[in-house]
């Protein structure tokens, strides 16, 4: 018995993963649960089995809608055609996509990642940026600006700020974002980053972090370039960054009008007066732009964004995203899976000091489908086999795959919502056992 258990001992040294320094501090005491690191990747082979619809039992598609709160979305992904699925209507422009902020769904889309100028809507990476000095508290909204020669000269569209007349950065933000000012714009990017050039190397590095692929900047404004372009996608993109980032100042794009200088101007975004639910957001137009229009609604707790570039007019944008808004609510739910921090299932752990682990989701988690199709959703856990201790808190054990009518439509990273560890050399010594009888 002695020589057995030296020989399994042996065994579990010599199976035993190696960790570095840096995953045992990570991992913290054996005797406590750990702070969620990295989540690591999945790399041994997986399980496959079938998981419980949890709206299976909805009696109707309104009792699945979701009412989570808002979390950060996924990165974009187009949603699959199904059988039955509603049509786009046809919309006048040149490119457009709609997009599910709360399941980070592509619902339909045009020409949505063809480059094309972007014209005034180049400001909401401006406010992106000036949003984030502002939370770093580099600069203040009460902080008054200097006016420089160059933002004063600036033409198209104005705030009319003058030199040597006092401006905040306040209302500096409501002239870029209510009237397109682009003085007002020149003005901000020269106070957070000293000048324009630089504020565009920050531009640029910004859409590198947020995923933004086909977007070029080469000025603040918009002004037609060559090397000044975006994607209807990655428009959307940024605007879903933006209104989960920096939801104490999105507000700022609701606001219908505003003066300054004893000059009254309105928000271009004509939606703004026509739709109740509509609450942003930019409006651009050059003659190589065309007539272009980001727009926002949120109804309950869904928040839709449409984007249209090339419109033959401003009514013409107005229209289109109107119709591309309406569809999208009508035609589509958005369903509410999992909850965050909440076990989806539990999965067998060996060498642990546990044996067996709670793993769900560190977010919530939803999808966006056909009206009336949520009972019909299929879920597919694949899961770490075998699954060997240390297991970290937020470790990604798995993956849960959706899909609707044999059509994978979103797939989630399963992980640990606790730490198990490493078992006693007596325990090790055991499971080594187990799992070589349960594999032979």
């Amino acid at each position: 018995m002695r020589s057995f258990l030296s020989v399994c001992a042996l065994s579990v040294a010599m199976s035993a993963p190696v960790i570095s320094p840096a995953a045992f501090a990570a991992a913290g005491p054996a005797s406590a649960p750990t702070a969620a690191p990295t989540p690591r990747s999945v790399t041994s082979p997986a399980a496959t089995s079938a998981l419980p619809n949890p709206l299976a039992g909805a009696a109707k598609s309104s009792d699945a809608t979701a009412a989570l709160p808002d979390v950060a979305p996924p990165l974009l992904m187009p949603l699959p055609q199904v059988t039955g699925a509603p049509t786009p209507p046809g919309i006048d422009a040149a490119a457009w996509t709609l997009v599910d902020t709360l399941s980070g769904t592509i619902i339909a889309s045009s020409n949505a990642d063809v480059r094309r100028a972007p014209a005034s809507l180049t400001k909401l990476m401006t406010a992106y940026l000036v949003f984030q000095a502002l939370r770093a508290k580099s600069i203040t909204l009460a902080q008054e600006a200097p006016v420089s020669e160059n933002a004063w000269r600036t033409g198209g569209s104005r705030m009319f700020i003058e030199p040597r007349k006092p401006v905040t950065v306040d209302e500096l933000l409501h002239g870029v974002i209510v009237q397109s000012g682009n003085d007002a714009t020149v003005a901000l990017a020269e106070l957070v980053a000293g000048s324009t050039a630089v504020f565009v190397q920050r531009m640029n590095d910004e859409a590198a972090k947020l995923g933004l692929a086909s977007t070029h900047y080469a000025d603040v404004n918009g002004l037609p370039s060559p090397d000044h372009y975006s994607t209807a996608n990655d428009l959307a993109r940024l605007t879903v960054a933006l209104i989960r980032d920096f939801p104490e100042y999105y507000p700022m794009f609701a606001i219908k009008e505003y003066r300054y200088n004893n000059i009254t101007q309105s928000n271009r975004n004509r939606l703004l007066w026509s739709d109740p639910y509509v609450d942003g957001v930019k409006t651009g137009h050059t003659d190589d732009a065309g007539f272009c229009l980001v727009a926002s609604a949120k109804r309950g707790e869904r928040r839709l964004v449409s984007v249209v570039l090339g419109a033959e007019s401003d009514a013409g944008r107005t229209a289109e995203s109107q119709k591309l808004l309406n569809w999208g609510f009508q035609a589509f739910d958005t369903v509410a899976l999992y909850q965050s921090g909440k076990p989806v299932t539990s999965l067998r752990v060996w060498k642990g000091t546990e044996r067996e682990v709670s793993a769900g989701f560190l977010a919530n988690r939803y999808v966006t489908l056909p009206k009336g199709k949520a009972s019909e959703l299929q879920l597919t856990m694949h899961s770490t086999q075998p699954l060997i201790a240390p297991v970290l808190a937020s470790q990604q054990v798995g993956t849960v795959d959706v899909a609707l009518e044999g059509q994978k439509i979103a797939s989630f990273p399963l992980i640990a919502l606790q730490a198990v560890p490493i078992a006693s050399i007596f325990g090790r010594a055991v499971d080594t056992v187990r799992l070589w009888f349960s594999h032979r």
